[in-house]
């Protein structure tokens, strides 16, 4: 797997850090809190909560999409904008976690928006 489920250097990321509760923001407002966490080399991922904002929905958004974590504020800011992370392929249950095609296809989605994601 690509580097898009891997923190990046900069995101302030430490291993083993529970991000659990903290603020997803994207610059163009909040997308929900983090409901739960992937933290398995070459799977990083959120599992976000994205309550009334996307009809109680969750969205799985990859490490990668990742630029900063604030420990204090108890905040991720993430790449995409909002209206990318509502157009992602839909997560719908944890067993897609460990599914590679539809990790595959959630990967491809961020790639192709945010191409610097792999590097």
């Amino acid at each position: 797997m690509s580097s898009v489920w891997m923190y990046g250097q900069d995101s302030g990321y430490t291993l083993g850090q529970s991000l659990v509760g903290f603020t997803v923001e994207a610059a163009d407002g909040s997308v929900g809190h983090v409901d739960r966490q992937q933290d398995q080399p070459g799977m990083q991922h959120l599992v976000v909560d994205t309550g009334a904002w996307k009809f109680g929905r969750s969205v799985l958004i990859p490490a990668g999409a990742v630029t900063a974590i604030d420990t204090e504020a108890q905040t991720v800011k993430v790449a995409p904008p909002r209206e990318e992370i509502k157009a992602a392929p839909r997560f719908t249950t944890d067993s897609e976690t460990g599914n590679p095609d539809y990790l595959s296809s959630v990967g491809d989605y961020y790639l192709s928006l945010h191409p610097t994601l792999s590097t």
